[in-house]
């Protein structure tokens, strides 16, 4: 009993300290710039918007957030769609070393980007790609496909044969059984693989550092990484960007919680 009544404000507390630096970050985005060095006291005399003017006035973090937002969600539709189809195809069809293919898709994984980086290179500048939301999309996507397709197969696997069995009789061919019955079923593993795959590319610095040269597709790491400081660095103005580079992962977040936990729940638990 006594440890159900500590629990909860161990909780609240954990989830204070964790949240301490966003909101830190927040505080520091509305200080004036004559109290940010030396801090002479915690909260600031007054509250100023004079960083996000700055944001989004005279850097490039407005186009960069419409690049990051726009490579993320291409990526991560085409790796769900494309990894429906896979892990369906290895969860459901005869399909010979299903495992050793599960295996070595989860093995790729394992490299690092930096051993990858340089042929990808060669490979987009080779294709007229580099520069271009395609080349990002494409790097994203190979890198979250196996993940999204070993994901949804674990999913699908738990799902009874008896009901595409059910489909089959009723005339339903593989198309349309993956469309109507298995689909709404791993709706929650969906949005739990999706959002594995927006977090990657959301995030995602170094393909993006090296297949960009121009605002038209740098991301939102890049442009904080080049955020401009000259003679001093502008705490403030990178605390504006910082906070409005991590709003749509919250907002995304916080919008699918219900199908995320349901996923994960459905994940971790087996007959």
């Amino acid at each position: 009993m006594r440890a159900g009544r500590l629990r909860d404000p161990l909780v609240l507390l954990g989830l204070a300290l964790y949240a301490a630096p966003f909101f830190w970050q927040a505080l520091t985005s509305l200080r004036p710039d004559a109290e940010l060095l030396p801090l002479a006291q915690l909260w600031p005399s007054r509250l100023t918007f004079a960083h996000y003017d700055v944001v989004f006035r005279q850097s490039l973090m407005p186009r960069a957030l419409v690049n990051s937002l726009g490579i993320a969600l291409l990526s991560t539709l085409l790796a769900v769609g494309l990894g429906a189809l896979a892990a369906y195809a290895l969860a459901r069809l005869p399909v010979s070393g299903r495992g050793l293919i599960l295996l070595g898709m989860i093995a790729a994984t394992a490299f690092p980007q930096i051993a990858t980086v340089s042929p990808l290179y060669l490979m987009m500048r080779a294709f007229g790609l580099r520069d271009t939301w395609l080349a990002l999309i494409l790097a994203d996507t190979s890198f979250t496909l196996p993940l999204v397709v070993w994901l949804l197969a674990g999913f699908i696997r738990e799902i009874p044969p008896a009901l595409e069995e059910a489909a089959a009789v009723d005339g339903a061919g593989r198309l349309a059984t993956l469309r109507w019955v298995v689909l709404p079923l791993v709706a929650p593993g969906m949005a739990s693989a999706g959002l594995l795959a927006f977090l990657f590319s959301w995030n995602e610095f170094l393909f993006a550092y090296s297949f960009t040269a121009t605002e038209a597709s740098r991301t939102v790491p890049v442009a904080l990484a080049l955020f401009p400081g000259v003679f001093e660095v502008p705490w403030g103005d990178i605390a504006a960007a910082s906070l409005l580079a991590s709003l749509p992962p919250i907002f995304i977040v916080v919008a699918f919680q219900r199908y995320l936990v349901r996923g994960l729940l459905a994940g971790a638990l087996r007959e």
